[in-house]
């Protein structure tokens, strides 16, 4: 269950990430609401996680959920860049992270 507390946080991280892209684009109630309400849930998750799986893991498994939702997500929906060289580095976090998990 921790771990699916975890993969919780990592995707409400994503929402949190996609509410500060729309309050840059348009400040607007609804923009702060999806930044403050994911960051919210997302630390909520993360530390429901932290019960059972140890700070680092949780904290490296957390980022990289994050980091690669986030990328992919401005890469479809806000037309960032596309070019191999960063889809191998997202690779490269996500074999990380699978490989955390496979040693928890």
């Amino acid at each position: 269950m921790s771990w699916l507390s975890l993969l919780f946080a990592g995707c409400f991280e994503v929402v949190g990430v996609i509410g500060i892209t729309q309050v840059n684009q348009r400040p607007a109630f609804r923009s702060y609401l999806i930044m403050v309400g994911g960051f919210l849930l997302s630390f909520l998750f993360l530390s429901l996680a932290m019960k059972e799986i140890p700070m680092g893991t949780a904290y490296a498994v957390w980022t990289g959920i994050g980091t690669v939702g986030s990328t992919v997500i401005g890469m479809v929906f806000y037309k960032e860049p596309k070019d191999t060289l960063r889809l191998f580095f997202i690779a490269i976090v996500i074999v990380a992270v699978a490989g955390l998990k496979l040693i928890q």
